[in-house]
């Protein structure tokens, strides 16, 4: 039986290389993210169904639980979409930005949570399992100057991810936690940083292989597709010249 899943910010990153990979696995794969325009050209090349909704907004959310409902149930929610706004000091950030990282990163999961669970619960009655997988983020274990809004929002919803699986204790629903370390994609950290091109290249300056969407979604596929008694509750994955948040190496990886 094809497994149906919704991966929210499929229309750059990590999202779309985790749609187009849970696409060539065989899973029926709805694509949800702003921009429609992105989200009809994967279409176009992936059968990826796209729908468009901002996940910030409660009408859209609510819309896509319909639009699922009467299109066929779902199997699996991955959420990815998030992101992050300014790398200022506490002191200096800019109030609106963190309003919208909260929103972005917290509220957007609780709302998919509450809106889509009674279909996964009904997918895991007729298969026996079902899915919420979320992507946070190493930001949300280890704090750093000029990430503070970035490592509360994050924080905050890995917090939500460890409350709900203790929630749904005793119901077949796997909960399951991804947090990445440096990955270099073509809009996080441009976006983050107001567009500033040069400003973003220097972030991965000098970094041996820093990971990229796709080896984010290999690891996010191999949980969804594990026997459906396994659990990873959360996967921490970093490049291996980031040894932890704040020890990265720049230049060649030798041996001493």
């Amino acid at each position: 039986m094809t497994r149906r899943a919704v991966v929210t910010g499929a229309s750059s990153g990590i999202g779309e290389a985790t749609a187009r990979l849970l696409r060539s696995r065989g899973w029926e794969v709805v694509g949800v993210a702003r921009r429609a325009d992105r989200l009809a050209a994967l279409e176009a090349e992936t059968g990826v169904v796209a729908h468009a909704a901002d996940l910030t907004d409660a009408a859209d959310v609510a819309g896509l639980s319909t639009w699922l409902r009467e299109t066929g149930g779902l199997d699996a929610l991955v959420h990815v979409a998030g992101g992050a706004r300014g790398s200022d000091r506490v002191e200096d950030g800019d109030p609106e930005d963190w309003r919208w990282m909260f929103e972005a990163n917290v509220l957007s999961g609780q709302r998919l949570v509450a809106s889509l669970l009674p279909l996964l619960r009904s997918a895991a009655d007729a298969g026996g399992h079902a899915d919420l997988l979320f992507v946070t983020s190493t930001a949300a274990q280890t704090a750093y100057p000029g990430g503070g809004g970035y490592n509360a929002a994050k924080a905050g919803e890995a917090m939500l991810v460890h409350a709900l699986r203790q929630e749904l204790n005793g119901e077949p629903l796997r909960v399951i936690e991804i947090a990445p370390g440096m990955v270099r994609t073509e809009e996080f950290s441009l976006n983050r940083l107001g567009g500033n091109q040069e400003a973003a290249d220097k972030l991965y300056e000098g970094v041996e292989a820093p990971l990229l969407a796709d080896d984010v979604a290999d690891v996010i596929a191999y949980a969804l597709d594990a026997p459906g008694h396994v659990n990873l509750d959360l996967v921490t994955l970093r490049p291996v010249a980031q040894s932890a948040q704040h020890l990265l190496a720049r230049g060649p990886l030798t041996t001493r």
